[in-house]
């Protein structure tokens, strides 16, 4: 097969890339050309995205992509979930969208649940319950009598946001739909009866197209102003995490994964939504995936405990992940634990001070350096991840014998380890870039490049180095373990 190109854009919630990936004899390779900072911006004590940024980082992208002389097959963005845009009935873009971490959601779930009955939202959704949900932001939005659901025509959620500026085309795709917690898996539609609730026509939501979907072309005017020809624009699996988990170097059955980034989603790929009473009990959640699988899976706080704890000692040390890797392997082992998804680690303004107290509301001896920081943190999110995978086996009929740690936590050796030790399964780590090859390679499928899901992941086997962990200490892990069930902060 001739070489065959494609372009990548990968928005996270604290940085954006864009990929450039070739597709050439069943191997792909991917270079990165251009990399920018995606911050949350702080207006009148609410926190936005600046999309306009967003949209102007992704025209640079498709200008240095021209600028390399190369001409790709198709291009496609994917980003995280939950938060959406509003649009008028002449297309204009109805404010900035809000951030998730944006505090007005903090009580908004249970406000609701005295409308709808938790048991209810669940059946009809089957999505974990998490404040920052697309349902709460729009509940909140109803609570406090925003003015622009009275003028809106349409919510497009992040990518299809962007992809309409782009298009001008306004559809959904069915993985960044799923995680709204406004779409009925079972029904494969909008959650009629919770657009009810809200008082909100369900027709502000677009159709749903599955991922591969061609929606268009690039937009004249931007072809002229970055150079790039009249490219097909693909809904890939626009949800990042759905894009990651299309690239985990499965093979076969018995697996669960670990995308870890920011967030750690720790679940397994099911062909059907699990709705039931234990999945609803542990507030597990079913996500769409590439050919309509579903991602069965809980949502865990990840290296964000890290991120804001090398912001905050950025005052006086910028330390890199790696130097924190490292230097956690020194430290004293399981001195302090910690629950990563504590409601406190949600958005404070000082992470280690936040750490501190969380020890010593459970009366553990308190980190004092980065390295005994970054220990507890690691061993917390590896702890978590067991915790999260004991609730997923009483999902699955399937025994899980591997683990696959996909994404940018897939570089840190010492999480890795530490979470092989904890669940006591091999770990087979990378790709690094999973999200980025789960875009470029859902976009060949959609043009017909690679034929299914399974060839994809023959083709990430493949072409990308991966690294095996096995379990060790686990005597002292399981000690650990049952320490950590037992936390019960007393604030």
């Amino acid at each position: 097969m001739a070489a065959r190109f494609f372009l990548a854009f990968d928005l996270g919630a604290s940085s954006g890339r864009t990929i450039l990936g070739t597709l050439e004899a069943g191997r792909l390779s991917i270079r990165e050309l251009t990399r920018f900072p995606n911050e949350m911006i702080e207006i009148c004590g609410h926190l936005h995205w600046n999309i306009a940024q967003l949209y102007q980082e992704l025209k640079r992208g498709m200008s240095a992509c021209a600028q390399e002389g190369v001409r790709p097959e198709s291009l496609a963005l994917d980003t995280w979930g939950v938060d959406f845009g509003l649009l008028a009935s002449d297309g204009s873009l109805l404010g900035l969208p809000y951030a998730y971490r944006d505090p007005r959601t903090q009580n908004a779930s249970e406000e609701f649940f005295r409308l709808v009955p938790r048991r209810q939202v669940y059946e009809l959704t089957g999505i974990q319950f998490m404040p920052i949900n697309s349902l709460f932001q729009l509940y909140a939005m109803v609570r406090d009598g925003s003015p622009l659901l009275k003028v809106t025509d349409r919510l497009l959620m992040i990518p299809d946001l962007l992809n309409y500026f782009l298009t001008g085309e306004k559809k959904t795709e069915f993985t960044i739909a799923t995680t709204s917690q406004l779409y009925n898996p079972n029904e494969h539609a909008w959650a009629a009866e919770l657009f009810s609730t809200l008082g909100i026509s369900p027709r502000i939501m677009p159709p749903i197209v599955q991922p591969g979907t061609v929606l268009g072309s690039l937009r004249r005017p931007i072809c002229q102003e970055t150079g790039l020809p009249e490219t097909p624009v693909v809904a890939t699996a626009s949800h990042d995490t759905a894009s990651a988990v299309a690239a985990t170097p499965a093979d076969g059955t018995g697996w669960a994964y670990i995308s870890s980034g920011t967030w750690s989603l720790v679940g397994f790929e099911s062909k059907r939504p699990i709705i039931k009473d234990q999945a609803f009990e542990a507030n597990v959640t079913n996500e769409g995936g590439v050919e309509g699988t579903f991602r069965v899976l809980k949502n865990v706080t990840g290296l964000w405990l890290v991120q804001e704890c090398r912001r905050a000692w950025a005052r006086e040390r910028v330390y890199s992940y790696e130097e924190l890797a490292e230097m956690a392997t020194a430290a004293p082992s399981f001195t302090s634990l910690i629950d990563p998804d504590h409601p406190a680690f949600m958005n404070p303004s000082d992470m280690p001070g936040t750490i501190c107290r969380y020890c010593e509301s459970t009366r553990q001896p308190l980190p004092e350096t980065p390295a005994e920081f970054a220990r507890c943190i690691f061993e917390g999110l590896a702890l978590k991840s067991r915790m999260v995978l004991d609730q997923l086996r009483q999902l699955t009929r399937e025994p899980i014998k591997l683990m696959h740690i996909i994404g940018g936590g897939s570089q840190n050796e010492t999480l890795c380890q530490f979470t092989a030790n904890a669940t006591g399964l091999p770990v087979v780590a990378g790709p690094t870039e999973a999200t980025a090859i789960g875009n470029l390679l859902v976009q060949a499928i959609g043009l017909g490049y690679v034929s299914s899901l399974a060839q994809l992941r023959e083709i990430v086997r493949q072409s990308f180095a991966l690294k095996r962990y096995e379990p060790q200490d686990s005597a002292d892990w399981q000690a650990a373990y049952d320490r950590f069930q037992g936390l019960t902060p007393t604030a």
